[in-house]
């Protein structure tokens, strides 16, 4: 199926000659998008929901547009600003062959508001933004929502996982009652359905549930190993496997820091990568890893959703993600467009009982290993039938009070 039996205009379907055909997601939603009714979408990270909403409302954008003044028509939020830039991208590339032109503006926290209110001077066509970044544009009387024909929220699950929730009612107290309204996200969890409920009118449901053959080729690994020699074995692995980039996940902006800089201590060019840094470092730092010029990106889950990283060939949890959903976003950075993809975690003795938990709810069974020169020495033992529990080696100061009054009995 081309993307021309969908619908589209001739300048769109010009606009993604580089791919031979839609994705299930974009076959599905793209008509029901272009028809204006409310649209419920969820497929699994790296299936082409992005495009899947913004080729269909530059369709009907086009179709209405006002030649003066600039009125937001089309708002799509989302969680962070990464994703904010990917978006806006998206848009101004699958643009460039429409007759008109577009005016689209990303706004984002983390830097200063002015130059985002400078651009909205004269208005905007698409405005793309983080729920709190917005109302602050609002506040200030730079952006008015009164006439937005399509409202997008993009990774909604991801909205509310960061609690966006009170900005995304303030928000749609600003917007007016009569508007398409698309949610898009790669899980469907009771929040969301909540959202969903209250949001969507009669919407259009596309639920694409991956089969086999569809799914992503990501090769799976758990390395058993002490907490301490995590960093070691990170330098180990790196060189002896000849990972030429490597996107390894933490739990603090503290160990981003400060695993990336031990990597550089070792010789392996690596930058850290999360929230305390300026936009400006943060952009800088995610070029420099998609061009190759440094090998390893250090990020806190910020960069868990959202990054299209072409040809990323591993992706390694230094720490385990706090639930079994964000352990699937994460190794969902490998393995994108066809490609095959390593997810490598690390469990220690404390995770130990975390990773089965992710095992079990991913419906996984991933074989531990362990890494010559990096056995560890605080090993966990399988759970125990009888109570079902899952207990280290060491033992509990009652078990050794208990010992003790037993030896002194014999």
């Amino acid at each position: 199926m081309p993307f021309s039996s969908l619908g589209l205009s001739a300048p769109l379907v010009s606009a993604v000659s580089q791919y031979l055909s839609p994705t299930p997601v974009q076959a599905a939603a793209i008509p029901a998008v272009l028809k204006g009714g409310d649209v419920l979408a969820t497929a699994q990270t790296g299936s082409g929901k992005t495009m899947a909403f913004v080729l269909p409302l530059l369709q009907r954008w086009l179709a209405t547009r006002l030649d003066k003044p600039r009125r937001v028509h089309t708002l799509i939020l989302v969680p962070t600003r990464e994703l904010a830039a990917q978006v806006t991208e998206t848009v101004l590339r699958c643009s460039v062959h429409l007759p008109e032109r577009i005016k689209v503006v990303s706004a984002f926290g983390g830097v200063s508001i002015n130059p985002q209110m400078m651009a909205l001077r004269g208005g905007a066509d698409f405005v793309i933004a983080t729920p709190g970044r917005l109302l602050d544009l609002v506040d200030q009387n730079a952006l008015h929502l009164p006439h937005v024909a399509s409202l997008v929220l993009d990774e909604a699950d991801r909205l509310l996982d960061l609690g966006f929730a009170d900005e995304l009612a303030r928000v749609l107290a600003l917007l007016p009652k009569k508007r398409q309204n698309l949610l898009f996200s790669a899980t469907f969890p009771e929040p969301v359905q909540a959202l969903a409920k209250g949001l969507l009118h009669e919407p259009v449901l596309v639920e694409i549930v991956s089969e086999p053959a569809d799914m992503p080729v990501i090769e799976q690994r758990a390395i058993e190993v002490d907490t301490a020699q995590r960093t070691p074995l990170l330098r180990h692995l790196i060189k002896t496997e000849g990972w030429k980039r490597v996107l390894v996940f933490v739990a603090k902006q503290y160990t981003a820091e400060h695993v990336a800089d031990k990597l550089r201590r070792g010789g392996i060019s690596a930058v850290a990568f999360h929230g305390e840094l300026s936009q400006g470092a943060r952009s800088e730092a995610l070029a420099d890893f998609k061009d190759s010029h440094i090998h390893v990106l250090v990020a806190t889950d910020l960069a868990g959703r959202g990054l299209d990283i072409a040809q990323l060939p591993v992706v390694l949890n230094y720490d385990l993600p706090r639930s079994a959903v964000d352990y699937t976003h994460r190794i969902g950075r490998t393995g994108r467009a066809g490609e095959s993809g390593l997810a490598v975690s690390f469990v220690t003795a404390e995770s130990h009982a975390h990773f089965c938990l992710i095992e079990k709810r991913n419906h996984l069974a991933i074989t531990r290993e362990q890494i010559q020169g990096f056995e560890p020495v605080d090993l966990v033992p399988p759970p125990s039938p009888s109570t079902g529990g899952i207990k280290g080696r060491r033992k509990s100061k009652k078990d050794k009070l208990r010992e003790a009054a037993a030896r002194q009995g014999r």
